[in-house]
């Protein structure tokens, strides 16, 4: 490793490693997957197989700029993960604190206006359609108890299987 790497990496207000390839360093912000990261290196013109540490400070500061303005430049629509904003109506590519921000503010909105989801999120259920039956319980176990009562049934069944010669006929 060269005296210019750097281990730790301050990206997007969050320390990344600096060891890890660049796509899947920008993958490790929240708000860029994998793919986005190979669209912005790809527009950028920055090599894909360098390090995070290896980047000069300004490819740094160019890959914060390029998704300053909550778009990304060069990229189809569809790879946004913000499309069509509730209150603006354009399509925004959020990162980081943005986009927790942004999902929370969301849930808030469905609580004050009390639709289905928004009442789903208030009581702490399942909101995408779940099973609720059987899965997702919390508190205190709920099953078969196996005790003291289970017990007699057993010594029936055990006495039962003696008596007809326990299932197998001897020769």
């Amino acid at each position: 490793m060269s005296e210019s790497f750097k281990y730790i990496v301050r990206l997007f207000g969050q320390d990344v490693d600096g060891t890890m390839r660049v796509p899947y360093a920008l993958a490790s912000v929240k708000g860029i997957g994998y793919n986005t990261a190979m669209a912005i290196l790809h527009n950028l013109g920055i090599d894909r197989n360098k390090r995070l540490g290896e980047l000069t400070e300004s490819e740094l500061r160019s890959i914060e700029n390029y998704l300053k303005d909550k778009t990304i430049p060069k990229v189809p629509t569809w790879m946004y993960n913000r499309r069509k904003d509730y209150e603006t109506g354009i399509d925004l590519h959020l990162v980081t604190n943005d986009l927790i921000f942004y999902a929370r503010n969301d849930i808030e909105r469905e609580k004050k206006i009390k639709s289905w989801r928004g009442v789903r999120h208030a009581l702490g259920l399942k909101v995408r359609g779940q099973r609720t039956r059987t899965t997702g319980r919390t508190g205190i176990t709920v099953g078969v108890r196996r005790g003291k009562g289970a017990q007699p049934q057993q010594q029936q069944q055990a006495q039962k299987q003696q008596q007809s010669g326990g299932g197998k006929e001897q020769k």
